[in-house]
C-alpha cells in the first residue's frame, strides 16, 4: 500500500506543477493580452498600424508610417514627431467604451457627432478598410467625450484624452529637430556669412583646423558648443509654410551653415540657413534648404555660431601637456622662483630649496592652461618682439622629452575690453600676440614665499604619534598614546588622559598654515614673544624620533607668531586658526 501511495501522492504534484507551469508561464502572457484587450475599440497591434487621418473642422492632419520613421504628409509634407506619433496611436488602439448611451440615437447632432469635431481614421496592414472612430462633443462632466464608430450606429463615452490628442495643433505632430547628425560623423563645418567663407575640419578627437580663409588652430571649444547646439536645440515655431516671400524673414540672403558628414563614398551633408533675428521671440529666423518651411529657432543657436575667423580661431594662448611637466620658472617683479618635479611632489630649486605647495603651483598651472585670448594683434614672431620686448612676467615650462621650453611673456597692455583691463600674452619665437585679463599678471607673479609649502608640520596621521610633550604656563606634562584611543598622562602624575582633547589636538596641529614668513633667520625673537614662549608641543614617534614641534610666543587680534620643528624662522599664523590652546593640565587629564 505504501508504494501505491507514494506513486499516488508523486502523480498528484506533477499534476500540480505542470498545471502552474501552464498557467502560469505558458497561457499568463496571452491571458493578460486578452484582460488587456478586453472592452477595446479595436483589436490591433500597434506595429501593424500604417496611416493615421484625423479630418478636423479646420484641417486635416495625414501621418503615414516610413520604415521605422512617420512622415507629416498633410496639412504640410515634412518628417514628423516619431515620439508623439507612437504616444498617439498607443492611445488609439489602447481606447475603451466606458458605457453605451443610446444603442440607437435618431439626433447625432445632440452629441457633436454631425457633424463630428473629428473624424479618424486608421489604417491597418493587413485590413482592407480602415478604422474609423468619430469623435464629438463632451459630456455634462467634462471628463468624457461622445463617440461612435461608422460600422455601429450606437453612441459610446470615450476618456476626453482622445479629444485632446486629435484635437492639437500640427506642429506637435511636426519633428522639431533641427538638424540629424551623430557628433562623430561631422567631417567638416563650412560657414557662408555675407561674401565671407569659413572653413574647418577636424584634425582628431578634440583638435580641430581652419583650412579657409586661413590656416590656424580652431577653437575645440566654440565649435563643440555650436555642433551640441545644432544637435539638440529644437524648433520653438513653425512660422510659415512655403511663403509667397523669404525676404521678411531675412532668408532671401541667409547665412548658411553646412556640415559634411562622414568620408568618401559615404559622404553625404546637412544645412541650415539663418535669417533675421527675431528679439521679441528671441530667436532667429531659419530654413533647411529644399523645404519651404520657415522654423523659428532659439537666438542662443545663432549667438553660438562663429561668424568669423577671430571667433573660431583657437584662443588657448599656451598649449603644455601637464603630464609630462618637469620643470617650472617663474620670472616676476616678486623675483625667480625655480621649481622641478620630483613624482607627484613640486620641490622650489632656486632661490633657495623648499618644499613646494602643490596646491599653489596647481592652481597655477591650471590659470596657464585656461588662459584664453579674448583678442589678437598680429602673428608671428615679429609681433613678440614688438609688443613683448620687456615682458613684465615670464613663465617657462620644461616638457619630458624636450630639451627647450616653453616661455609664455605677459606685459601690461593700455587695451581695454568690456571696462576690464588687458595685457599682452604670447609664446616666444611663436606668436601670434593676444590681448588676456590684466589680472593674470598679478596671478602669474610668484615669489618662493608664494609657492612654498605653508604647513607648519611635515604631514602625519594622527596615528602615528606615540608621545606628546606640552608646556604652558610654567608647567609640563607628558601624554603616552596605549592603544589606538587610549591615552594616558605619563608627567608630572600618571593617569588617565582625555582622549578626545588629545586626538582633536593633534588633527588641529595637522593643519595648521602659515600665513606670513615673519623672520627668515629669527632675528629678534623676543619682538615675538618667543623667548619667553607661551606655548610648546613636541610630538614624537613609536621609536622615539620628533616628528615635528611647535614654539607659540606672542598673540594678539590678526597675528600669531610661532616657530616650529627646531628652526629659528618665525612665521605669523591666524589666530583662529590655532584657535584655543589647552590648558595645562586641566584641558588634557581626565
Amino acid at each position: 500500500m505504501r508504494w501505491k501511495t507514494t506513486f499516488a501522492l508523486g502523480l498528484i504534484f506533477a499534476s500540480l506543477v505542470t498545471f502552474y507551469y501552464l498557467y502560469e508561464v505558458r497561457w499568463a502572457p496571452e491571458r493578460e493580452r486578452a484582460t488587456a484587450a478586453k472592452g477595446r475599440l479595436w483589436t490591433v497591434e500597434a506595429k501593424d498600424v500604417e496611416e493615421v487621418v484625423f479630418k478636423r473642422k479646420a484641417n486635416t492632419l495625414r501621418l503615414k508610417r516610413e520604415g521605422d520613421d512617420w512622415l507629416l504628409l498633410a496639412p504640410v509634407k515634412t518628417k514628423a514627431d516619431g515620439s508623439s506619433v507612437r504616444d498617439l496611436i498607443t492611445n488609439l488602439i489602447t481606447a475603451k467604451a466606458d458605457r453605451e448611451i443610446d444603442p440607437n440615437p435618431t439626433n447625432l447632432p445632440e452629441f457633436g457627432l454631425d457633424p463630428p469635431v473629428v473624424d479618424i481614421g486608421v489604417t491597418v496592414k493587413g485590413k482592407s478598410e480602415p478604422l474609423t472612430l468619430l469623435l464629438g462633443g463632451k459630456n455634462p462632466t467634462g471628463v468624457w467625450v461622445y463617440g461612435k464608430t461608422k460600422d455601429k450606429p450606437g453612441v459610446f463615452l470615450l476618456s476626453d484624452f482622445l479629444l485632446r490628442d486629435t484635437t492639437k495643433p500640427v506642429a506637435d505632430y511636426r519633428d522639431k529637430t533641427i538638424l540629424a547628425f551623430d557628433r562623430k560623423d561631422v567631417t567638416g563645418l563650412e560657414i557662408r556669412i555675407g561674401g565671407d567663407l569659413l572653413v574647418a575640419e577636424p584634425e582628431a578627437e578634440t583638435k580641430w583646423k581652419i583650412t579657409k580663409p586661413v590656416s590656424l588652430r580652431a577653437d575645440w571649444d566654440v565649435i563643440s558648443d555650436f555642433l551640441d547646439k545644432l544637435r539638440f536645440t529644437k524648433v520653438k515655431e513653425f512660422v510659415a509654410d512655403a511663403p509667397a516671400s523669404l525676404a521678411p524673414y531675412g532668408l532671401d540672403r541667409p547665412t548658411r551653415v553646412s556640415l559634411s558628414l562622414r568620408k568618401e563614398k559615404d559622404r553625404t551633408s546637412q544645412a541650415l540657413l539663418f535669417g533675421k533675428p527675431a528679439p521679441a521671440k528671441k530667436g532667429v529666423y531659419a530654413m533647411r534648404p529644399g523645404e519651404g518651411s520657415v522654423l523659428l529657432v532659439g537666438d542662443d543657436l545663432w549667438e553660438a555660431l562663429p561668424k568669423n575667423v577671430a571667433v573660431l580661431r583657437d584662443k588657448t594662448v599656451l598649449d603644455y601637456d601637464r603630464d609630462k611637466l618637469a620643470r617650472l620658472e617663474l620670472e616676476s617683479p616678486k623675483g625667480k622662483v625655480l621649481l622641478t618635479k620630483d613624482g607627484e611632489k613640486w620641490q622650489i630649486v632656486a632661490p633657495e630649496p623648499f618644499k613646494a605647495d602643490d596646491g599653489e603651483v596647481g592652481g597655477l598651472l591650471w590659470k596657464i592652461r585656461s588662459m584664453r585670448a579674448q583678442g589678437f594683434l598680429g602673428d608671428g614672431p615679429a609681433a613678440i618682439d614688438r609688443y613683448l620686448a620687456r615682458p613684465e612676467v615670464r613663465v617657462s615650462l620644461w616638457e619630458q622629452g624636450r630639451s627647450a621650453a616653453k616661455t609664455l611673456l605677459l606685459a601690461p597692455s593700455p587695451d581695454t575690453r568690456r571696462g576690464k583691463a588687458m595685457a599682452y600674452a604670447g609664446v616666444t619665437g611663436q606668436g601670434p600676440v593676444m590681448l588676456v585679463d590684466a589680472q593674470l599678471l598679478r596671478d602669474l607673479a610668484k615669489s618662493a614665499t608664494d609657492v612654498r609649502d605653508r604647513a607648519l608640520f611635515s604631514f602625519f596621521d594622527p596615528k602615528e604619534v606615540k608621545r606628546v610633550r606640552v608646556k604652558s604656563g610654567g608647567q609640563a606634562m607628558s601624554l603616552e598614546r596605549r592603544g589606538e584611543t587610549d591615552w594616558r598622562v605619563t608627567e608630572p602624575k600618571a593617569g588617565k588622559a582625555r582622549e578626545n582633547k588629545v586626538t582633536d589636538f593633534l588633527y588641529n596641529l595637522r593643519v595648521l598654515r602659515w600665513k606670513e614668513l615673519v623672520s627668515p633667520k629669527g632675528e629678534d625673537a623676543a619682538r615675538y614673544g618667543l623667548d619667553k614662549p607661551s606655548f610648546e608641543v613636541t610630538l614624537y614617534k613609536a621609536d622615539g624620533k620628533e616628528l615635528g614641534s611647535l614654539v607659540v610666543g606672542r598673540k594678539d587680534a590678526e597675528k600669531v607668531y610661532v616657530r616650529a620643528g627646531g628652526s629659528p624662522t618665525v612665521f605669523a599664523l591666524d589666530p583662529k586658526q590655532l584657535g584655543d590652546l589647552p590648558k595645562i593640565p586641566d584641558d588634557l587629564q581626565g
